[in-house]
């Protein structure tokens, strides 16, 4: 599968690796998508190389990890590759939906990781359906990229969908972690409008993209080599927004081993995850069997 229409939109050179910027014509969406990736030095030479799916959060784009993470010096180091998909559809026809612009928290900016079922949403919000069954096949087809070593991660409404896009489609993603996850969004104020407006008022449809509820319902350890999450003490959404301790409880049920790490005085923002960017990269090259 190769994507169709891609143009690059700009390259630049990054410890001795390449930060491209890239759209294409997305079949899934229907509408043109933007993505970064970092390529390490080590694809100079053709050979394929493992990678890691980023999914950033609320109001970011496809720049805001290339940009603000700080992960490209020890991916090159490492030989990983880095992804990092936009957060919704946009452009005119995107914007043109009711209530598409009206919050920061819910359309433009805001696309949760799932395929919409509700109207206008449905037919443009397919984002799991572009990253998981568009964009990654066809990554590998313009890029040398081991599709058999992958890993995914995020941040906040990004950690939400790197849990559960994982969970979702088992044997995709070889590692996991994130970073202040929403991990039980269908029992906090940003799940419950997302859901609400995307997927309808059934709440039982919720749960097939709600992390604790997935991982709840596992019936082998998806992850045996662990999972790793970093929370920030000091983040001020973690009380209504975030509960990583229904994420905790469920890997407790189930014996996914967890590392979740509660950090004092940091807060929700890319200070905090350049502070842990290291450990995270550390974490999937060691499960994508990486030689640091």
């Amino acid at each position: 599968m190769s994507l169709h229409n891609l143009k690059t939109l700009s390259s630049h050179r990054c410890f001795g690796g390449t930060v491209s910027f890239l759209e294409h014509d997305s079949r899934e969406i229907g509408l043109p998508m933007r993505f970064s990736v970092f390529m390490p030095p080590q694809a100079d030479a053709g050979q394929p190389v493992p990678a890691l799916l980023y999914l950033a959060g609320l109001t970011c784009t496809e720049e805001t990890f290339m940009i603000k993470a700080g992960a490209q010096r020890l991916a090159a180091e490492l030989g990983l590759a880095l992804i990092a998909p936009d957060t919704s559809p946009r452009g005119p026809v995107a914007e043109s939906l009711p209530g598409a612009k009206a919050s920061w928290d819910f359309g433009i900016g805001a696309g949760f990781y799932l395929d919409a079922t509700e109207a206008p949403w449905s037919t443009h919000w397919r984002m799991e359906s572009w990253i998981v069954a568009e964009l990654l096949p066809g990554l590998a087809a313009h890029f040398p990229l081991d599709d058999k070593r992958l890993g995914v991660f995020g941040h906040s409404m990004g950690g939400h969908g790197a849990l559960t896009l994982a969970l979702r489609h088992p044997g995709r993603f070889q590692s996991l972690s994130a970073l202040a996850p929403i991990c039980a969004p269908s029992e906090c104020p940003w799940g419950v409008k997302a859901f609400g407006g995307y997927l309808g008022t059934d709440r039982n449809r919720w749960l097939a993209h709600d992390a604790s509820a997935l991982m709840q319902s596992q019936t082998a350890v998806p992850y045996p080599d662990g999972i790793l999450v970093d929370q920030g003490m000091a983040d001020t959404f973690l009380a209504e927004q975030l509960h990583p301790e229904r994420l905790e409880a469920a890997c407790r049920a189930v014996g996914q081993p967890l590392q979740l790490r509660r950090h004092a005085a940091y807060d929700h923002g890319y200070y905090f995850i350049q502070s842990v960017m290291a450990d995270h990269l550390a974490h999937h090259a060691r499960a994508l069997r990486v030689k640091e």
